[in-house]
């Protein structure tokens, strides 16, 4: 986190002072922090061999810009989405100006990038202000007092808006079948309302031989979770795992206790006092049965959108977060595809509509034929887990389906 005094700063000092964040998902890093952001032995290959030979013409974006000036809150996705036909293809964009870009993710706001056709092939040059060598220019602008959030290690370009897909990476939770069967519940409320929400005060108990307790010293902050729903393989009709949904959050103000009680017969019971929690957020009303899980620590991601380096085929399997079955663009799906199958944050994955089936009504046998399936649009996986993985739906050209196939790219 950094905060800075109000005054003019050049670009340049504001970024040395690390003011602008990678939760902004722009190309605007410090030539420090920047430098530390790998790039693999195949991106810099891929950018090499663009360098010699440019890209086919082919292979730009219908709509390719003859310029485009960088500006904050621009991101890789869009940046190279705007001149190449695959938005997560940044290496190629990089070999395209390999002589003047030493680093690509040293490029700021007021570089304009120019676009240049010759002999089929397509190459880009820096023009305008600023400098490939990693100097931004050097307009003056005003920063104010606030925090701000950084990733301060050395990571991947962030390609996305973080706020697309921030809500999803503490709401969805897949756990097997006995999961949250063995989570703490909830089992009573404050004067025995039946409904609570924010600011309200409950209690709850943990399963047999493992009830909550205080931690000293650290205040416990726990997820709640309910119904957890079966997520099927749309080919198989296997249950891959169990998305349980995400209804709110507490805090544990007391722990759970068990107080041994002798009666006027000398017979000793157990008075078991269960837990005290404090509801701090509530996405939905929660009741009694409701389950508890720690919250995980906070993660600041960044994501390098790529193709698998497999040739991966897999299916949507849900729409997150409602019970239609279609899915519009920057929506978040379910797919049949986890760390098991080698998928991690970032890959890219076409989406494909399946062809219509018709009668060749120009045979006179009359057939049936199956259209060809035909690429939808793409998505991008951004929290895995052993079988199943969320992804953001992108790019799409008409309504994507449960069930709908998925395959690498390119």
């Amino acid at each position: 986190m950094h905060q800075a005094m109000s005054t003019k700063l050049s670009i340049k000092t504001k970024l040395a002072l690390g003011v602008v964040g990678a939760m902004a998902c722009t190309w605007l890093h410090s030539p420090v922090l920047a430098q530390n952001f790998p790039i693999t032995p195949g991106q810099r290959a891929t950018a090499n061999q663009v360098a010699q030979t440019g890209v086919p013409l082919s292979e730009l974006a219908a709509n390719a810009p003859d310029s485009h000036t960088v500006k904050a809150g621009d991101t890789l996705w869009a940046i190279s989405g705007l001149f190449l036909k695959g938005p997560w293809r940044w290496p190629e964009l990089w070999g395209m100006n390999l002589s003047e870009i030493r680093n690509p993710h040293l490029i700021y706001p007021g570089q304009r990038l120019v676009l240049e056709r010759k002999d089929g092939r397509a190459t880009l040059r820096l023009a305008g202000s600023g400098s490939a060598d990693g100097i931004p220019p050097t307009e003056t602008i005003r920063v104010s007092p606030r925090t701000r959030y950084e990733i301060l290690g050395s990571g991947p370009l962030p390609a996305l808006k973080a706020h697309l897909i921030e809500p999803f990476l503490a709401e969805p939770i897949v756990v097997d079948e006995a999961g949250l069967a063995n989570a703490p519940r909830i089992v009573a409320a404050l004067d025995g309302r039946v409904l609570l929400t924010r600011g309200d005060r409950a209690y709850a108990r943990g399963e047999s031989g493992n009830p909550m307790l205080d931690a000293a010293g650290k205040q416990q902050e726990f997820r709640i979770f309910r119904n957890a729903t079966p997520l099927k393989d749309p080919s198989s009709g296997e249950i891959l795992g169990y998305e349980a949904q995400y209804v709110g959050k507490a805090l544990l103000a007391r722990g759970e206790t068990t107080t041994e009680v002798t009666d006027k017969e000398g017979k000793t019971t157990s008075d078991i006092t269960p837990a005290t929690i404090d509801i701090v957020a509530a996405k939905e009303e929660m009741r009694v049965g409701d389950r508890l899980l720690p919250e995980p620590p906070r993660e600041l991601l960044s994501y390098s959108p790529r193709a698998p380096a497999a040739n991966i085929a897999g299916r949507i399997v849900s729409v997150y977060g409602s019970a239609v079955v279609n899915a519009a663009q920057n929506q978040v799906v379910a797919i049949n595809l986890g760390n098991r199958d080698g998928i991690e944050n970032g890959h890219v994955m076409a989406i494909l509509k399946d062809g219509a089936r018709m009668v060749d009504k120009t045979d006179t046998a009359r057939p049936m034929m199956k259209l060809p399936d035909e690429r939808n649009g793409l998505l991008m996986v951004f929290r895995t887990f052993d079988r199943v993985s969320y992804a953001l739906v992108l790019d799409i050209t008409s309504g994507v389906r449960v069930g709908d196939r998925l395959v690498s790219p390119r």
